[in-house]
């Protein structure tokens, strides 16, 4: 299934034209339009805008025109060649014209090389009648360019460019240049057949886009080489299909899965093989068009689906290559199942030795931390034993310390009175020193008054003269003691 969601710039003008009014006189009734609910009036209208194109995920089975949940009435033309004119694609269409009820012509002021169109179809018969004559189909014999049809659930008109560009829920964007859908295979892209696979220097690829495309040009360049958009590298490069953004892939620095992630644009190409990631699938869903046989490029035509009956505008004949192609396409089915098969095989496999490995790392971190903790533990213990330990030691220093200095105040205070003492001890030692000075000074007076005494004659100093001495200075403690000594001689 698929929804279209269009960013308006202006409102939709309409279109004169004659071929609208003049298609019935010319082409005759559709054999395959229903009378009764023909309205009988077309109208045209042009509405400039960029078309966003979204397919509905996931999808299983591949998007045919033979699913009935599929198909609508609404047909949307992904690109038409600006060489058609209006009315030369009215005149494209031919007989058809006659079941359109509305035909908008939407064109991107930044391509000027296409414009998209989007049809509303009378009925369901109508509409897959156009489906199979025009779907796959040349606009003109001569050029290159094809007609891509898709069924369109459901048509939104924004004026927000951001709102046109989110994709609805489950659902993801496809680009819009014809020769990018042709690159994503028949699942992805709804498209049946191509008929070349868009290689380097491919003709068509010049020819449809002009270069207009980012992911064409990258592709066709070869004098300028492209770089990540984010660092710069030049290695392993991948360009998004939808907006053309040029990331480094995952062996570098995963700037283009950072892109898918923030812009939710599926699918990138890679630059260096050509070949299409899808980042939701986890897969490559590029088209493989060439045989394994002879290697050539098989053409598939595409063919009605529709029940036998139904569809009178669709020819029965079958290229004489058609079976080759269906040869061709069962073995690619084969090989695609087998290595879609290999590759699930291979994604088990890396996500078991993945969850072993990070098992095993989660078992070594925990051990590690247990191992870690255990020894910060352990070394907390003996840091809180040291500080007990010591807090302690200081204590108990703190106590002795204590009693050392009431000791120290004990001594000196016993230091102090013994001092006192023993100075008091010398002043009387000199007291009793000079006293005895005193006294022996006296006493040599005495005796040497009775020498010269007894030289005179003079016994006991009777009728003697007494002479006076000069006097010394003393203390009054002195002559209190001379007084007494004398009083003793006395």
């Amino acid at each position: 299934m698929f929804t279209l969601q269009i960013h308006t710039v202006d409102s939709p003008q309409p279109i004169p034209t004659t071929i609208a009014t003049t298609s019935s006189a010319v082409y005759g009734p559709n054999p395959n339009s229903d009378l009764s609910s023909s309205s009988g009036s077309l109208h045209l209208s042009e509405l400039r805008g960029i078309a966003h194109l979204f397919r509905h995920l996931p999808s299983s089975t591949s998007t045919t025109i033979s699913n009935p949940i599929s198909r609508t009435t609404t047909v949307f033309i992904v690109a038409a060649p600006n060489y058609l004119s209006p009315d030369d694609f009215l005149l494209f269409c031919g007989t058809h014209l006659a079941d359109f009820t509305h035909v908008m012509f939407l064109k991107n002021d930044g391509i000027e090389h296409s414009y998209s169109v989007l049809i509303n179809i009378v009925n369901q018969l109508a509409a897959d009648g156009f489906y199979c004559s025009f779907n796959g189909k040349r606009f003109k014999p001569t050029e290159v360019e094809v007609c891509h049809i898709y069924f369109i659930q459901s048509v939104a008109y924004e004026e927000s460019a951001y709102i046109t560009s989110t994709p609805p829920v489950g659902y993801t964007e496809l680009p819009t240049c014809p020769v990018c859908l042709e690159r994503l295979d028949q699942d992805t892209s709804g498209i049946q057949s191509t008929l070349c696979d868009h290689s380097f220097q491919c003709s068509c690829v010049s020819k449809w886009t002009y270069l207009a495309c980012q992911v064409c040009r990258l592709c066709q360049q070869q004098d300028e080489k492209p770089a990540c958009s984010e660092c710069g590298t030049m290695k392993n490069l991948c360009v998004c299909l939808i907006c053309g953004f040029v990331g480094c892939g995952r062996y570098e620095k995963k700037h283009a899965i950072k892109h898918w992630m923030d812009a939710a644009h599926h699918y990138s190409l890679e630059l260096e093989t050509q070949q299409i990631w899808d980042y939701v699938g986890d897969k490559y869903v590029h088209r493989l068009n060439q045989s394994k046989g002879d290697s050539k490029l098989v053409t598939v035509n595409s063919r009605c689906t529709a029940t036998e009956g139904e569809c009178t505008t669709c020819g029965d004949d079958e290229d004489s290559s058609f079976s080759g192609a269906l040869f061709s396409s069962k073995v690619d089915s084969i090989v695609d199942e087998y290595n879609n098969l290999l590759a699930s095989q291979l994604e088990t496999q890396r996500q078991h030795y993945e969850s072993l490995l990070a098992e095993a790392k989660s078992g070594k971190e925990s051990s590690i931390s247990r191992a870690v903790e255990k020894a910060v533990f352990s070394k907390l213990n003996d840091l809180q034993a040291k500080i007990e330990m010591y807090t302690e030691e200081t204590k108990s220093i703190a106590e002795r310390n204590q009693v050392l200095l009431k000791n120290q105040e004990l001594l000196q205070t016993k230091y102090r009175e013994t001092a006192e003492r023993e100075r008091l001890l010398l002043k009387s030692k000199d007291e009793n020193k000079l006293d005895l000075k005193e006294q022996i000074r006296d006493l040599k007076v005495y005796v040497e008054a009775q020498k010269k005494l007894s030289n005179m004659g003079i016994s006991d100093g009777k009728g003697g003269t007494v002479l006076s001495v000069e006097p010394n200075k003393q203390s009054s403690s002195n002559s209190r003691r001379r007084g007494k000594l004398g009083r003793r001689r006395n």
